[in-house]
């Protein structure tokens, strides 16, 4: 009787101890992912959009750590990607392209105007040249910007990412990038692509208008500028790290 009575009590310790470690990991909570719902490059009669290795880098890099991820976009429905960014087909662009839950996301990305910051412990925007034509005014967008920041959330984005960013004002009516360090897609890197001349602003320009510390490497180098809990990366080859850092705050805020 007395063996039995221990077995049960095991086994209680057991399934209370499974069930324990499966709420802890669904308790580390969402972030949320913004994506531009714009598709044409100014005049230029070229498509445009966001920009594969800027979602998918650090998409893995937050999934992978035990949080749900939420994808938005301005008008909801499908993201439009840019194609020319599917290459290299590796590395996580590959993952993500064969991932079936990620491609229904972005085809069926949130409306950002049904989007309750308080459901988010941090929001991060992909760049592609879509994000400068609607998400720079986008004010569901800088509402959930400033609301997940006040709350001490992450706010991060990378390349021309930013774009979601520079408007933004807290509630004291400063513009959030007033004072910070941050960086972004370079005038340099926008006149190597051939692009200054369809975008509505220049990206660097804009952020440093707005009172950012802009930071910034040579050409297509790896750049993460941090400033408490806002993450900016210069280009696409900082997408990578822009997620780590985003990890590693979350995780020091649990």
């Amino acid at each position: 009787m007395l063996k039995k009575s221990i077995l049960v009590g095991l086994t209680l310790a057991l399934t209370a101890a499974i069930t324990t470690s499966s709420v802890r990991a669904e308790d580390k909570g969402r972030v949320l992912f913004v994506l531009t719902s714009h598709d044409k490059l100014g005049d230029s009669g070229k498509k445009t959009g966001w920009y594969l290795e800027e979602l998918s880098s650090p998409y893995y890099a937050i999934k992978d750590a035990g949080y749900k991820i939420d994808i938005a976009s301005p008008k909801g429905g499908t993201a439009p990607l840019d194609e020319e960014s599917k290459k290299p087909e590796d590395g996580a662009n590959k993952r993500f392209l064969a991932d079936k839950d990620a491609m229904k996301q972005i085809n069926n990305t949130l409306a950002l105007s049904k989007v309750k910051a308080e459901d988010y412990k941090a929001i991060v925007f992909p760049g592609g040249h879509g994000p400068m034509f609607d998400l720079a005014d986008n004010k569901d967008s800088q509402k959930l910007v400033q609301k997940i920041y006040e709350k001490k959330g992450v706010v991060a984005a990378v390349c021309h990412g930013p774009a979601g960013l520079v408007n933004v004002k807290l509630k004291d009516g400063s513009y959030l990038l007033k004072g910070k360090k941050v960086t972004g897609f370079t005038n340099a890197e926008e006149d190597a692509v051939n692009k200054t001349k369809y975008m509505p602003f220049m990206l660097e320009s804009k952020m440093t208008e707005h009172g950012g510390k802009f930071e910034k490497s040579p050409l297509w180098q790896s750049h993460v500028t941090i400033d408490g809990n806002l993450i900016t990366g210069q280009n696409p080859k900082s997408a990578e790290g822009m997620g780590k850092e985003v990890v590693k705050q979350l995780a020091s805020s649990n």
